[in-house]
């Protein structure tokens, strides 16, 4: 039996490389002031059919069914949706601007290729109430950061920055509809992964050509990014951002700024990928509450590629994936096991990471399992009782105390 196609397991390496990915995104958004939710891996396909048009991609990518109680129900494909449902709900609870954050899973049946699975873990982050070019430019920041922390630089990937305001003003300009701007604006989204006479069959109705679209994204917006330039600016990652209105992100519930992080190689897909979506909630909750709003997600699945081949990323990535002990109790003498097994508990109870032989074992091979381990301190327990013997490994140094007085030297330990 195998794992389902576009599904993964987790072995243990492979879940401390995961844990490593998830605890840079909540130590990163923590900095930045978000506070952590989550939401069900189970919706009502209806809040993803709702306005239908905004997310037809979506729809025929769901993990969809009946559950027993005849309800139509899918596995989540993303958490927007879900995350302005909530919010419907209880934003009278939270004061303005609500900044949250998510780690989970999401789920699309999709043709797998390289950077996308069916299955995957994705970091999303929104502000929620404001929406000013301030609560932009602190999305943006908080994702350059996120990359940083992994060990990414500016040479390694790029900020590609846009405004669908400034597209719908164009389309506008040209006499194009709703539906005409959805079919442009979809189009716009694939100028770079499908032929032009491909795109230009689609765009025949709107009156449109591949080459008026490329016309205006070369003349640029430059008004449309100033704010948020200035205060990119100000914290010194102008380096990390490039405006460009080539990218316009597939979903119609965008309204304004919108964005995409690339490698610079431009070897993968895109790593993440937002922008501000100022009428989803309003649409979700019938017109009863209208709140402003920006976030973006960032997936596990193309992140890890860019980290195994960035030697940067790696390298911390390594590091942080070093297996570590901080004690291995060695049990050399086996009528002591029992005061042995006490060590090991006082030293689990103060918070140190604490293993030892479940099997009597010599002396040598135990501490062989000591360094594979990577324990930085050995505690020996043997026939010199009530002594032990207290190793520091990285140094071979050692001393020998009475047992009573091995609970204070192993708080020091800890504190360093």
């Amino acid at each position: 039996m195998q794992a389902l196609p576009g599904f993964r397991d987790f072995y243990p390496e492979d879940c401390a490389r995961r844990n490593h990915v998830i605890e840079t995104w909540r130590s990163v958004s923590r900095r930045y002031g978000f506070l952590e939710f989550d939401g069900p891996v189970l919706e009502s396909t209806d809040l993803y059919r709702k306005k239908n048009e905004e997310g037809a991609e979506i729809l025929e990518q769901l993990y969809s069914f009946a559950d027993r109680g005849g309800r139509e129900v899918a596995l989540r494909p993303e958490m927007t949706p879900t995350l302005a449902r909530m919010v419907a709900a209880r934003e009278k609870h939270y004061r303005k601007p609500m900044k949250w954050f998510c780690v989970s899973n999401f789920f699309r049946h999709e043709r797998q290729q390289k950077g996308r699975l069916r299955e995957f873990l994705q970091f999303n982050a929104d502000i929620i109430g404001e929406s000013s070019p301030q609560a932009d430019a602190e999305i943006i920041a908080l994702a350059v950061d996120l990359m940083r922390a992994f060990g990414f630089t500016a040479e390694h990937f790029v900020v590609r920055l846009s405004d669908r305001k400034a597209w719908m003003e164009f389309l506008q300009s040209r006499g194009c509809d709703e539906a005409a701007c959805r079919t442009v604006l979809a189009c716009a989204d694939k100028l770079e992964r499908e032929p032009a006479e491909k795109l230009n069959a689609k765009l025949a109705p709107t009156g449109l050509v591949v080459d008026d679209l490329k016309a205006f994204i070369a003349a640029g917006s430059p008004g449309a990014f100033a704010p948020v330039l200035e205060a990119l600016a100000a914290r010194g990652l102008s380096g990390f951002v490039q405006p460009d209105l080539s990218i316009v992100r597939g979903l119609a519930y965008y309204t304004g700024v919108v964005f995409e992080i690339f490698d610079r190689s431009k070897s993968l897909r895109a790593l993440a990928g937002g922008g501000r979506y100022d009428g989803l909630i309003k649409g979700l909750s019938d017109g009863a509450i209208d709140l402003p709003a920006i976030g973006f997600g960032m997936g596990d699945v193309v992140l890890g590629h860019l980290i195994n081949e960035t030697p940067s990323a790696s390298e911390k990535l390594k590091a942080a994936l070093a297996q570590t002990s901080d004690v291995y109790v060695i049990i050399a003498d086996e009528s002591r096991r029992a005061e042995a097994l006490q060590i090991v508990q006082t030293c689990r109870e103060l918070g140190l990471s604490t293993d030892f032989s479940l099997r009597p074992a010599k002396i040598g091979k135990q501490f062989q399992e000591a360094e594979h381990l990577g324990a930085c301190h050995a505690v020996l327990v043997g026939q010199e009782w009530p002594q032990v013997k207290l190793k520091h490994l990285a140094t071979r140094s050692e001393e020998a105390i009475d047992h009573a007085a091995l609970v204070p030297n192993l708080k020091n330990i800890k504190l360093r």
